[in-house]
C-alpha cells in the first residue's frame, strides 16, 4: 500500500453518511483505510465500515502522494 500520506479524523455517525462517504471514496483511485484503534477496514467497503463502531470518530488513512482533492470532498465528515 505504500506509506500513509495523510491521516484525517472523520465522524460518520449513521448509515446515510456511510453511504455518502463510500460513494465519495469510491470515486477516487487512492487506497484508503478506516481505523478505530486496532480495527482497520477498507474505506471503500460499506460492509467493512458497518463492522466499526460508528458512534465514535474514525481515522481515514489515505495512501497517496497527493490527495487534496478528496480532502476537500470529505470536508462534511471531517472532525476539526
Amino acid at each position: 500500500k505504500g506509506t500513509i500520506m495523510k491521516s484525517i479524523k472523520l465522524f460518520l455517525g449513521h448509515a446515510e453518511n456511510v453511504k455518502k462517504f463510500v460513494n465519495i471514496a469510491s470515486s477516487y483511485p487512492y487506497d484508503m483505510d478506516l481505523r478505530i484503534g486496532r480495527h482497520v477496514v477498507d474505506a471503500k467497503s460499506i460492509l467493512g465500515i458497518f463492522s466499526l463502531d460508528l458512534s465514535k470518530e474514525v481515522f481515514l488513512d489515505i495512501h497517496a502522494d497527493s490527495c487534496d482533492d478528496i480532502l476537500h470532498a470529505l470536508e462534511p465528515f471531517t472532525v476539526k
